[in-house]
């Protein structure tokens, strides 16, 4: 898509749909698809996926810090809700959808913009007809843990049509 041309997020979302979670996913990563308002805000993007995984990479930097100085948390939180639930979709037949019901994410290190690139990994743990859940790992550039979490997420059936 030209930058010139305007973006329409409900046509985006009705492409994607038509597609299986794992093709939609596939066409992010090779950017055949405007990436998600989230991601542009907060600096990051959709690396690879497979069958039950997303990855994420991410940049912290001075647009997301807390009064402190340091990355806000709410940054590694998004990063690890975002993997989880991509790598829940990538499970899930074209016109099935999903949305988070919770995510816990426990911080280990504190995260600045000197940490540099940071990956978020998701990996589908269990899968069931209406509820999946899913468990994340930020990393920094070393691999060393900075933070890690689990997600619950809906699956989204379109309506029954009478």
């Amino acid at each position: 898509m030209a930058d010139t041309e305007q973006f329409d997020p409900q046509a985006a979302a009705q492409r994607l749909m038509s597609m299986t979670g794992l093709e939609a996913m596939q066409l992010l990563v090779k950017g055949q698809h405007g990436a998600p308002s989230i991601a542009k805000t907060l600096g990051f993007t959709l690396a690879e996926v497979e069958e039950g995984k997303a990855v994420f990479i991410g940049e912290p930097s001075d647009r997301v810090l807390n009064p402190l100085g340091i990355v806000h948390g709410g940054f590694a939180l998004t990063l690890i809700d975002s993997c989880t639930g991509c790598a829940a979709h990538t499970t899930l037949p074209a016109g099935v959808g999903y949305t988070t019901i919770e995510t816990k994410v426990n911080f280990v290190r504190a995260i600045t913009p000197a940490t540099g690139p940071v990956r978020a990994e998701g990996r589908v743990v269990a899968r069931g007809r209406t509820i999946i859940t899913a468990e994340g790992t930020l990393t920094d550039s070393k691999g060393k843990l900075l933070a890690h979490g689990t997600s619950t997420l809906m699956v989204l059936r379109p309506e029954a049509r009478g």
